[in-house]
């Protein structure tokens, strides 16, 4: 094992400067175009105007690892990584962030390098090395590259180990895109059959929400009872926690009740614990709607829209309640499920492939 500081010194830490004004700035990268993936994210990259000398060295070249020094939260911990591939002496880096430049690239494949800093990060290796202030969550940088160790290899087998992560890597994003093109196929065919719903093109019966369904809020998981596995806890935006108490037996849909995601909802299958960030349907009145129906047809609608103005994003059951939903036949809604079932077959044999190639051997 060989510290990581012998292998790339100090973080080199980055700058901002000021506003462009003008136009001529440079491209600096913030983390805001870093991605949980590793890779970055060039589609939100600003300029500033940067006067200070002797940055040349900052520019970023191929192969450069950028860390996060600055961010994270409770739930995802600063301490982040990306690996840059972008043209040579372009880019500069802010100062919540800081370069790790490989310095003899003879013995050290800087690609395994960042895989190796990735993975720590995906293991939760850079928690103790967090210093939390005032809503924020600093990496105790100079103190992490002194102590963190990369296991010393051959090049030949540095290298080796790149390409076929660099493979199972694009087998993941060929996956995700087969994933999300199966959706757009439940999207596509719920368009066919029922038009859109919103408007109610194709002049389906309609019924108010409050005449079909009970919305209840979640509750809080006390602190105590959120586990790494067991009944899932799920708040807005998927599963948060798991606990061991059941909130609801059955299937049901849960609906986003605060934050930027308010609003949208998941289809889960029972018996699950809604938190307090949510919300769920808790019963129904009649036998008007097939559950997976309605959720696509609230997906179609788009709650989100609807959220409360001000700084706290949130939506209340009473746009769930007021909204006019169709009623096509149970035949017509029944087809509609019947094909949603044989999609998410596809979708689960996609998964099983995918599963394949990234299981250790």
């Amino acid at each position: 094992m060989v510290k990581l500081i012998e292998i790339t010194g100090k973080a080199i830490s980055g700058e901002w400067g000021t506003d462009d004004e003008t136009g001529d700035g440079i491209p600096v990268l913030r983390t805001t175009n870093f991605t949980n993936e590793g890779v970055i994210n060039y589609s939100d990259i600003v300029t500033r105007t940067i006067t200070k000398k002797n940055i040349d060295e900052k520019f970023l070249r191929k192969g450069d690892i950028i860390i996060e020094k600055s961010g994270g939260s409770d739930k995802f911990p600063v301490g982040r990584v990306i690996y840059f591939d972008g043209e040579d002496n372009t880019y500069l880096f802010n100062n919540f962030t800081g370069l790790l430049r490989v310095k003899n690239q003879e013995v050290w494949y800087p690609r395994y390098v960042f895989y190796s800093l990735f993975a720590n990060y995906q293991r939760g290796g850079t928690k103790s090395f967090e210093n939390k202030t005032t809503g924020l969550h600093n990496l105790k940088t100079d103190d992490y590259v002194s102590k963190y160790e990369v296991a010393e290899i051959d090049k030949k087998e540095q290298i080796l180990i790149c390409e076929r992560l660099d493979k199972l890597y694009g087998i993941i994003k060929l996956r995700e895109h087969e994933l999300q093109f199966l959706d757009n196929l439940i999207k596509a065919r719920f368009i066919e059959m029922f038009g859109d719903s919103r408007i109610n093109s194709k002049g389906f019966r309609t019924k108010k929400g409050s005449e079909l369904f009970k919305i209840s809020n979640g509750k809080a998981v006390a602190n105590d009872k959120r586990f790494e596995d067991g009944i899932p806890a799920y708040g807005g935006n998927g599963i948060s926690w798991y606990t061991d108490e059941v909130l609801y037996e059955q299937d049901t849909i849960v609906i986003g009740r605060v934050g930027f995601q308010s609003g949208n909802v998941h289809l889960v299958k029972g018996p699950v614990w809604i938190t307090d960030n949510a919300m769920y349907i808790s019963d129904f009145y009649d036998d008007s709607l097939c559950l997976v129906f309605l959720c696509e047809m609230m997906k179609q609608i788009d709650f989100t829209r609807l959220q409360d103005a001000g700084d706290l994003k949130k939506v209340t059951q009473k746009p769930f309640m007021k909204m006019d939903y169709i009623l096509p036949s149970k035949q017509l809604q029944d087809e509609y499920v019947d094909f949603v079932k044989q999609v998410d077959k596809s979708k689960v044999m996609v998964m099983d492939i995918c599963h394949y190639y990234v299981k250790p051997r």
